[in-house]
């Protein structure tokens, strides 16, 4: 056989291990610890962030990362003198680090957040919440994910 002559069978393998080859070599992006405490200082304005006050539930064993079930809240009387403003959601293994933020106001009635996420590999997930007294409070959950997502 010289050089032209190309099968069927030789191409579909020659592009099978080009495509497997581009699938792992192809590095995934994930968020640096910089880009994490970025985003975060981005949304309590540089104001530190205490722990307390804020709960967040997760399970911190998930099999498939691809819908993982995220629940926050925070201790306050939602009142208009004294409300969460704002609920964040960051990761620090995801592509990108700040996932959801949920503006509130007294008329919510409770500082509460149930929603679902993308989990790119094992993480530590954060929640911060903004008071209308100007502080921020926070909680944070170790996950091991089994079966990744967010890496095409």
């Amino acid at each position: 056989m010289n050089r032209l002559d190309v099968t069927r069978r030789s191409a579909l393998i020659g592009g099978m291990g080009a495509a497997v080859s581009l699938l792992v070599l192809r590095p995934v992006a994930y968020a640096t610890p910089t880009e994490l405490a970025g985003a975060i200082a981005e949304f309590t304005g540089n104001q530190p962030v205490q722990r307390g006050r804020v709960t967040l539930d997760l399970p911190p064993l998930v099999e498939n990362g691809n819908s993982v079930s995220v629940t926050v809240r925070a201790d306050s009387p939602m009142t208009p003198e004294n409300h969460v403003r704002a609920i964040a959601l960051f990761t620090e293994q995801n592509p990108q680090p700040n996932v959801i933020t949920v503006q509130l106001g007294p008329r919510a009635g409770r500082a509460f957040v149930n929603t679902r996420m993308r989990l790119a590999t094992s993480q530590k997930v954060i929640a911060v919440a903004g008071f209308s007294d100007g502080t921020f409070w926070s909680d944070q959950v170790e996950v091991i994910v089994t079966l990744a997502a967010c890496i095409e």
